[in-house]
């Protein structure tokens, strides 16, 4: 093992994310929980997605949906980090115990909503200041719902959106439409320090 690397669980721009191995995550396990759509472990784009809100702080941010949560790390660094109330949406209910354990660790709650993207009404998202997301456009009948729910949310008055992705070829079909629409602009994005991820951002400010 290497120093600095706990089995358990790193730290990243002030978050704590628990390993498979952390007794928290362990405990859930044990219940029989299994998640089945991807949401079995932390995403690396989730920390592209927090090293570029941490560089460029959201003017708005009281109330965040994180979509496709999954553990939710995104969620609950805004939540620790911003302040901010923080609505967590995943399709697969059994991410929510894993999730609650890693919030938890970081002395925060958040909002569990079972949903899908199309099922995120205008309505809806018009509650949020900000939309936040991480891999979540990995399949190709992912890339319509996924940009039919970033034109809601700017019909909605979301003032930001932010979307990370390990550079999928379905993530950059999405991202241009959204640059074609909403003049979006899409970021290669990488960090080094403590943990190395690179990939790529969509970020859609809605003035």
């Amino acid at each position: 093992m290497k120093p600095g690397k706990p089995a358990t669980g790193r730290r990243f721009r002030g978050v704590t994310m628990p390993t498979s191995s952390h007794p928290v995550i362990r405990r859930v396990r044990r219940q029989g929980v299994n998640p089945t759509i991807h949401g079995n472990k932390l995403w690396k784009s989730s920390l592209l997605l927090i090293d570029y809100l941490n560089k460029h702080r959201p003017a708005h941010c009281e109330n965040v949906i994180d979509v496709g949560c999954g553990w939710g790390v995104s969620g609950i660094w805004c939540a620790k980090t911003l302040g901010s109330n923080v609505t967590s949406v995943d399709a697969d209910p059994d991410v929510f115990p894993f999730l609650e354990a890693s919030a938890s660790l970081n002395g925060v709650t958040t909002t569990p909503v079972v949903s899908t993207f199309e099922k995120l009404s205008t309505r809806q998202l018009s509650r949020f200041d900000m939309l936040i997301a991480a891999d979540i456009c990995f399949w190709d009948d992912l890339v319509d719902p996924v940009f039919n729910m970033v034109n809601r949310a700017v019909k909605a008055g979301v003032k930001h959106i932010v979307i990370a992705d390990p550079e999928r070829s379905t993530f950059f079909d999405m991202a241009r439409r959204c640059e074609t629409r909403h003049c979006a602009e899409i970021l290669e994005w990488k960090t080094s320090s403590p943990i190395k991820a690179r990939g790529a951002l969509l970020v859609l400010e809605n003035a």
